[in-house]
């Protein structure tokens, strides 16, 4: 007979609570099984909650951090830590399960190596194997990743990182990443909104997205110039930038692009209309490892604002280019794949399981209950 497992989920960003809504809902699907003790433990404290909702979810814990307070991540990292350790002994949990590269994410990891618990990773194996690009994203999950006792991989490559590091074969399942269930239960064809209707159908839609601290300042500003220049060049292309309007970059984005012909700057999209809008999108520019797995769903071309990524099979698959923050760098490249057919249908790879088939979830809560149930 299976153990029921309690098991305590930490979640501190809006991407976060989207790849592990699946997940926690087929625990609530399976009480007899699961009690998953939901965490929410963030400086985005209202945004997660409007997440959580979308999703029917509920925090079981609730651990508000004030930006205002904080001293620097050292501060929010020991605050977590001290925060986390009180949901441990309330809730008793028996195991800790983690996703991604966040501060709460190696929190909750410090916190289940302490009280000898089992921490379990979602996303495992990522790897730019440079401890300071993306910063400080790279060092949190290689730590992450020498605490945790199960790594859920999202691909064969993330294995192979894995297998590298002299993890064993017993500690690795591959199981796809729970963003491609998420795109796949939003995604419809006939999806409309009274965004999608304002966007002329017979114009080419670029959606850009930027949401990383280290492109504010002048990389942002090169980037908004740089498309912001596109769109005039290019009368049959529609620019559609949905931002924080709490962002540090959202005054200069709209200093540059509010009130220009064809240009969008609009509020964060819910997750539905942000899939759909995205699965209608000529090409996207981003600077989002998550917006890559959630194009290669669709086969859109993705120009990515980065130096590296953690995410090289789009790099392997063709779909995804990484282009930096280089204005020169990027026009060309955008410039390319308006004007030169052969090269945007090389990037438009047609394999949906780039990054998982949609059964992620279903993968995760399997490999707990083999391990620890």
């Amino acid at each position: 007979m299976m153990t029921k497992l309690k098991v305590m989920i930490p979640l501190s960003t809006r991407a976060g609570v989207i790849k592990f809504a699946p997940v926690i809902q087929l625990m609530q699907q399976a009480p007899q099984d699961f009690e998953p003790v939901i965490v929410v433990a963030s400086q985005q404290y209202q945004q997660l909650h409007t997440v959580l909702a979308d999703f029917a979810l509920t925090a079981d814990f609730e651990l508000a951090v004030n930006p205002a307070e904080l001293r620097g991540r050292p501060d929010e990292l020991s605050r977590l830590v001290h925060h986390l350790q009180t949901v441990v002994n309330a809730a008793q949990p028996a195991l800790i399960l983690t996703l991604g590269d966040s501060l709460a994410t190696l929190a909750a990891s410090l916190v289940g190596f302490y009280n000898r618990l089992p921490v379990a990773h979602v996303e495992a194996g990522l790897r730019t194997f440079d401890k300071v690009e993306p910063f400080p994203d790279e060092m949190h999950r290689q730590l992450t990743d020498t605490l945790a006792d199960l790594y859920l991989a999202p691909t064969a490559a993330a294995k192979e990182n894995l297998l590298f590091e002299h993890r064993t074969e017993a500690q690795i399942v591959v199981t796809g990443n729970p963003i491609v269930d998420v795109v796949k239960q939003c995604y419809q064809a006939d999806y409309t909104s009274p965004l999608l209707t304002q966007l002329p159908p017979q114009r080419r839609l670029l959606l850009l997205t930027i949401g990383r601290v280290e492109n504010t300042g002048l990389p942002l500003e090169g980037i908004l110039r740089t498309m912001r220049d596109v769109v005039e060049t290019n009368p049959d292309v529609e620019l559609l930038c949905p931002m924080a309007l709490d962002s540090r970059g959202f005054p200069l984005a709209q200093r540059l692009l509010a009130n220009r012909a064809r240009i969008h700057l609009v509020p964060l999209l819910a997750l539905r209309d942000f899939i759909n809008t995205a699965a209608r999108s000529y090409l996207i520019v981003t600077d989002s490892a998550g917006t890559v797995e959630e194009a290669s769903v669709f086969h859109r071309p993705v120009l990515l604002l980065r130096q590296n990524t953690e995410r090289p099979e789009a790099l392997f698959a063709q779909t995804t280019r990484v282009v930096g923050t280089d204005p020169t760098s990027l026009q060309q490249a955008v410039f390319e794949l308006l004007h030169d057919k052969r090269a945007y249908r090389a990037m438009q790879n047609e394999d949906e399981a780039l990054f998982g088939d949609g059964h992620a979830a279903e993968r995760i809560l399997a490999a707990l209950q083999q391990h620890y149930g």
